[in-house]
C-alpha cells in the first residue's frame, strides 16, 4: 500500500499501468474521490493528476495497441468522483463539524456563534462563486465543501454548483492534458510539467497571502 501511495503522489503512471491494468481507473477515482471528500487528505494530488491522465489517454499502449485509458470513460469517471467527494465533504462539516464545534469546554463553545453566523452569511452570499473557484486550488477545494456544511449552505445549490465546478475542474485539466501531451518536449518532461502544474495551482494562495501582509502593514 506505501509503495502505491509513492506512486501515486510521484505521478508514475507506468508503474501504476504496468502493475494494475485497466484497475487504474479504479485507483484514479479513488485519489479524486479521496482528495476531495476527505479534510484530513488535502496533500492527494489533484490538477497534476488530472493534466497527467489526460495526457496518457493519449498514449498508446504498446502491447495493447490501444491508448492507456479511454478519455471518455475518464472524464465520466473522475466527474462522479469529484462531485460525490464534495458532497461527503459537506456531509461531513454539517453533521459532523458543526457538532464539533458547538461542544464547550470550561462552559465556552469552541467556536463562537457569531463566527458561525458570519460564515453562514459568506456562503449565502458568496458561496456559489466558492464552490467553483475552489476547485481550482489546491489545499482550498478540500477544505471549500466541508466548511460550507458547516455553514449549512443551501444544499441545493451547493449541489447544483458542485456539479458546474466538478465538470469544469476535470474537463479542462484532463482535455489539456491529452491534447497538450502531444507535444513531444511535454511528453518527455512530465515531472516539470507536473511541476509547474502545481506552482501554477498554488498561485492565488501566495497573492493572497502577499496582498494581506501588504495589507496589515
Amino acid at each position: 500500500m506505501l509503495e502505491l501511495f509513492k506512486h501515486i503522489l510521484h505521478l508514475d503512471f507506468d508503474w501504476l499501468f504496468q502493475n494494475f491494468g485497466t484497475t487504474v481507473y479504479f485507483i484514479l477515482f479513488l485519489v479524486i474521490f479521496v482528495e476531495t471528500g476527505l479534510v484530513i487528505m488535502p496533500f492527494l494530488p489533484g490538477d497534476s493528476l488530472l493534466f497527467t491522465a489526460g495526457l496518457f489517454a493519449n498514449q498508446i499502449n504498446k502491447i495493447s495497441g490501444e491508448p492507456y485509458l479511454n478519455i471518455t470513460y475518464l472524464i465520466g469517471l473522475l466527474i462522479i468522483a469529484a462531485v460525490s467527494g464534495d458532497n461527503v465533504n459537506y456531509w461531513i462539516g454539517r453533521k459532523i463539524g458543526l457538532k464539533v464545534l458547538h461542544l464547550k469546554f470550561n462552559g465556552k463553545s469552541l467556536v463562537k456563534q457569531e463566527y458561525l453566523d458570519k460564515t453562514h452569511s459568506f456562503y449565502e452570499k458568496y458561496g456559489t462563486k466558492t464552490i467553483i473557484m475552489a476547485r481550482f486550488v489546491p489545499i482550498v477545494r478540500t477544505f471549500a465543501p466541508f466548511v460550507a456544511g458547516i455553514a449549512e449552505m443551501n444544499y441545493r445549490k451547493f449541489f447544483s454548483f458542485d456539479i458546474l465546478g466538478g465538470a469544469l475542474w476535470i474537463c479542462s485539466l484532463t482535455i489539456a492534458g491529452y491534447f497538450l501531451g502531444e507535444i513531444n518536449w511535454i511528453k518527455t518532461h512530465i515531472e516539470m510539467v507536473a511541476l509547474a502544474i502545481i506552482f501554477i495551482s498554488i498561485l492565488p494562495i501566495i497573492f493572497e497571502v502577499i496582498k494581506a501582509r501588504m495589507a496589515k502593514k
